[in-house]
């Protein structure tokens, strides 16, 4: 059994509850414990999820959020550098599922977000556990 943190970041109050819904279940499907907090935004996440790696607590890690394309190139920024520091982490060896969704609107978030849908929160948590399968095979040798 593997514990794996889930990092989300809290801003649509519904689909993160999609989100961790879906990942809870594929974790708990799985036989691995988790734990979640919250950040502020998606840009937090990768921070988190480093700091948290630090504390050697945690055998792999989900992100959680929602970025929603606004008028502003905001959206990009946040999309773009959330999901950099992601792979910057996960190139260092960390076993991560990005759960964060960059979408045009409301009704592409739903539709990702439902674990009766897309499920992209339970399809995070799975790639997180992989990941994790993985790196223990790779150290068993």
């Amino acid at each position: 059994m593997a514990h794996f943190l889930i990092v989300e970041a809290r801003f649509y109050d519904q689909f993160n509850d999609w989100l961790i819904e879906g990942a809870t279940a594929a974790l708990e499907a799985a036989g691995h414990s988790h734990e979640t907090i919250t950040v502020p935004g998606a840009l937090e996440i990768p921070g988190a999820v480093a700091m948290a790696a630090e504390t050697g607590r945690y055998d792999g890690f989900v992100a959680i959020g929602v970025v929603i394309r606004g008028e502003t190139w905001h959206f990009e920024i946040v999309a773009g550098e959330s999901a950099r520091g992601l792979m910057a982490l996960t190139m260092d060896g960390l076993a991560i599922g990005n759960g964060i969704l960059t979408v045009e609107n409301d009704a592409q978030a739903e539709v990702r977000a439902r674990p009766d849908q897309k499920d992209k929160g339970g399809e995070a948590a799975k790639a997180a556990i992989a990941l994790h399968d993985l790196g223990q095979r790779f150290a068993s040798r």
